[in-house]
């Protein structure tokens, strides 16, 4: 289909670049960093080869949130989000924009948020997951309660949050030792992000900002094949929730969750997002320059799914979401 929106679409600065060479093996990192690197040229390329009218563009991983001070965090959040506004403004009906933020520190990354979507007209914010602490190997996940003001910024001024992956820190990472095959896209990605989502859901958030919209990639991070267990495990059982949220999980997953088809172009899965969540919360992506346009474009073209929820999914949930003048 023409006029295909995507929202995982990532960028890299110079100082970020080196960030994404572990996700690929070394001869093909001249084409990962040559692909990173190029936004009007190669990208609007493979766009228009394939029926994609528009990208939300956000900083590659995990770039921000790697970095334990918040000043500093700051510091490069800010250089990213202007070098992306210029960007936007050479080319606006083709490229929109994410924040980066620096959740190291919630009231510097409330206050830069507002500037991105008040000032520079951002659609809202992509985060790398969770941040690091100052103190070596901890971890900073956004449902702990300092986060509660920014989360309440966020829902008031109608912008998603997109929650991006990336892998666990060394310290956490026991389970992978031996087996490094399974960090990155294969697994831990997912599994992390995951976690921080359940988190998110079940420590009532949602209830003190029921508006809030948070959006996941691949599917899900498997999410919703895990769903009805997750809210249904020794349903004979009758005991209350151990979380402090007011509802069943599912339940926030499918008021106040958003999935993308970034990185997982299988229509079997599709089909079960749809199941669970409905084609009114699915959105196409790519996770270009990682995975290949043509792989995302020419699979969803033709997966066997009704034309109306394609074009929901492929671009009018996004121009919904989003406010995009498309």
């Amino acid at each position: 289909m023409q006029g295909k929106i995507g929202l995982e679409e990532h960028f890299a600065l110079e100082e970020t670049l080196q960030d994404s060479a572990i996700f690929v093996p070394a001869d093909y990192w001249p084409e990962l960093k040559a692909r990173l690197t190029d936004i009007h040229v190669r990208r609007l390329a493979e766009m228009d080869r394939h029926g994609m009218e528009m990208m939300i563009l956000s900083l590659n991983a995990p770039a921000v949130q790697a970095i334990g001070s918040a000043q500093a965090a700051l510091d490069l959040s800010r250089r990213a989000n202007d070098f992306l506004a210029e960007q936007v403004v050479r080319n606006p009906t083709r490229f929109q924009a994410f924040a980066a933020l620096p959740m190291q520190e919630p009231e510097l990354a409330t206050r830069e948020l507002e500037r991105c979507v008040n000032d520079l007209g951002f659609r809202g914010a992509l985060v790398n997951g969770f941040s690091d602490a100052p103190q070596a190997n901890q971890c900073l996940y956004y449902d702990l309660p300092q986060y509660r003001p920014f989360w309440r910024v966020c829902e008031s001024l109608g912008v998603p949050f997109y929650l991006h992956p990336r892998n666990p820190l060394p310290g956490w990472s026991q389970i992978y030792d031996g087996h490094p095959w399974l960090l990155g896209p294969t697994w831990a990605f997912g599994q992390e992000t995951a976690v921080h989502a359940l988190r998110l859901m079940g420590s009532g958030l949602f209830d003190e900002c029921p508006n809030l919209q948070i959006i996941l990639g691949h599917m899900g991070e498997g999410l919703p094949y895990s769903m009805w267990r997750i809210d249904n495990r020794n349903a004979w059982v009758k005991t209350p929730p151990k979380y402090p949220a007011k509802k069943k999980i599912g339940e926030y997953f499918q008021q106040n969750f958003y999935l993308t088809t970034s990185g997982n172009f299988r229509t079997q899965t599709l089909i079960d997002a749809i199941l669970e969540i409905g084609a009114d919360r699915i959105l196409f992506s790519t996770d270009w320059p990682f995975e290949n346009v043509d792989h995302a474009a020419v699979w969803f073209d033709a997966c066997a799914i009704s034309e109306a929820d394609r074009r929901k999914i492929g671009r009018d949930n996004a121009a919904r979401l989003f406010g995009l003048n498309v």
